[in-house]
């Protein structure tokens, strides 16, 4: 899904659909979360939008996860793939040792 819906006067993003509760949104904050710490971010839920941070003390209002990785990649100052094959693995090998 691109920019263009915003022009179409789209308001919901395709990543909204899938959240039902409170619980389906911090659930999506925790997962993404544990992509994000390997970029030196956080992120938040706050009514209904996400708040994304730096340790530098940087900061993005997010409206949707569409959102999400273009403001990761400014705060970080570096691309950030969520699709990587090594950033997965970095989550997945972090998840199992917990």
């Amino acid at each position: 899904m691109c920019g263009l819906c915003g022009v179409f006067g789209v308001v919901e993003h395709w990543t909204d659909g899938s959240v039902g509760s409170r619980a389906d949104e911090q659930h999506r904050v925790t997962v993404g979360n544990r992509f994000l710490a390997l970029y030196g971010l956080k992120l938040a839920e706050w009514s209904g939008r996400f708040i994304l941070t730096s340790q530098t003390g940087g900061s993005a209002v997010v409206d949707h996860f569409g959102g999400l990785w273009p403001a990761a990649e400014h705060l970080a100052g570096r691309p950030c793939d969520p699709l990587d094959a090594a950033m997965i693995a970095a989550v997945e090998n972090r998840a199992g040792r917990r």
